[in-house]
This record gives C-alpha cells, sequence and structure tokens, in this order.
C-alpha cells in the first residue's frame, strides 16, 4: 500500500497555524522558595522509609511548565492547521504533551521511598505541617514546534531536612535534535513517529530521575559545597 506523503507547505503550515507554544523560559529551582540561603545539611544521607513523612512544593519551573504543555496540547491542530491536519498526527501532539505525566511520576517514585507524600502549595503550608524532609520538585519540558525539532525534558528532586538544610539531589535528563518534522521527504507515518519521541524523551528522563534517586538514597551524600549558577546562593 502507497503512504500518504505530508508536503512541506501543508505541514508548515499546519504547525505555524496552530500556533504551538515554545517552551518558557527556566529559572532556578528555588526561586520564589526561599528568601535567603540555605545551608548544608549535616546529614550524611536523606531519611527515608516507611516511618518518613515527605512534604513536596512544587518549583515555579514546574507550574509554569504545566500550564505550558496544558496550552501545547489544547493548540495542537486547532485553528489553521485543524483542517489540513492528519488525525493520527494530532493524536500524537496530544499524546505527547501530557501536563501531569511529570509529576505524577516523580510522586509516584517517592511515594515508593517514604511513609507518607505530601504536596503543599507553598512553603507556608509546609512549614506548619513540619515534615521529616523536604522536596522541591523542579520540571521542564522543550517540545517540537514550528522552528524547531529538537527535543528535551528535565526532572529534579532538591532534597532538604526537617530545617531547611540541602542534603542531595536527584535529577534526570534526555534530549534529541530530530530532523525538522515538517520536511518535504516526511511520511506521516514518519511525522507520528518523530512527535512520539517527545514522550519518549521524557519517559527516559524520568526513569534516569528514578535511578538517581534510588543512588541518592541508597548511598551517603557527599558533604561539599554548591553553587546555585542562577541565583548566586551557596548551599554549605
Amino acid at each position: 500500500m502507497k503512504l500518504a506523503l505530508v508536503s512541506t507547505l501543508t505541514v508548515t503550515a499546519l504547525l505555524t497555524g496552530c500556533s504551538i507554544p515554545t517552551a518558557p523560559s527556566a529559572v532556578s529551582s528555588l526561586d520564589g522558595i526561599f528568601t535567603q540561603p540555605v545551608g548544608r545539611s549535616s546529614a550524611s544521607s536523606i531519611p527515608n522509609g516507611s516511618t518518613v513523612s515527605l512534604g513536596i512544593v512544587y518549583s515555579r519551573n514546574t507550574q509554569t511548565n504545566r500550564a505550558y504543555l496544558q496550552d501545547y496540547q489544547a493548540n495542537a491542530g486547532t485553528g489553521f492547521g485543524q483542517s489540513l491536519l492528519v488525525q493520527s498526527i494530532h493524536d500524537a501532539y496530544v499524546a505527547t504533551s501530557k501536563p501531569d505525566m511529570a509529576v505524577d511520576w516523580v510522586k509516584a517514585s517517592l511515594q515508593r521511598q517514604f511513609g507518607s507524600v505530601t504536596v503543599y502549595p507553598d512553603m507556608q503550608s509546609l512549614r506548619a505541617a513540619k515534615p521529616d524532609v523536604v522536596a522541591i520538585v523542579d520540571s521542564r519540558s522543550q517540545l517540537m514546534t514550528s522552528r524547531s525539532s529538537d527535543i528535551q525534558a528535565d526532572v529534579s528532586a532538591d532534597f532538604y531536612d526537617s530545617n531547611f538544610n540541602y542534603i542531595g539531589t536527584a535529577r534526570g535528563h534526555d534530549a534529541k535534535a530530530l530532523s525538522p518534522v515538517w520536511a518535504d521527504y516526511k511520511r506521516s507515518e514518519e511525522i507520528v513517529a518523530d512527535i512520539n519521541e517527545q514522550q519518549n524523551v521524557q519517559v527516559r528522563a524520568l526513569q534516569k530521575f528514578d535511578q538517581s534517586l534510588n543512588n541518592l538514597l541508597t548511598r551517603p551524600t557527599d558533604k561539599v559545597s554548591m553553587i546555585d549558577n542562577t541565583t548566586g546562593w551557596k548551599l554549605y
């Protein structure tokens, strides 16, 4: 059976017509979380297990990223490009931009390691609850647009003790650069496969996060200073 080709003009029109949003600029994971430099914990490892409570606050990046993915998903196949869009391509865009994929995955991973995991809307609420351990969860995605087919996903969890001193970080990253999705030679099936790489990149980043988390919780943390390059805050 002959495979249908999607022309450069058609795919470019559907991408630009859809006004698919670009990824927002990242800020420090600590931005808006702490109002002063954070100290280094004397703990040599992160407390975990069935008796340990963990409190989570999502960073500004995580909140902005969720809104970005909601916007991306809502704009897939709408507007001028809607009548030009093959259904399978539309479905791929929607399926690979799930707004809660990263936070749901990270929360489930943490629930396997701690006795209780609670997400708080802000640091004030978390401080009042006084959990044993604190985690600032940071998540960022970069999906393909009409101008770029570079894909990237980053996720991390910075852990602090009950006094809000830094203990360690678990992180996962993955990226992939694809040829332009609107290239003239690409069949619709190939375009769908490229779009599906968006989810594969996100999954690989999350799998790497799980590996990092396991290493962090089973090995002593290194007592070294750490500089947050974005803010210039020093963590001792």
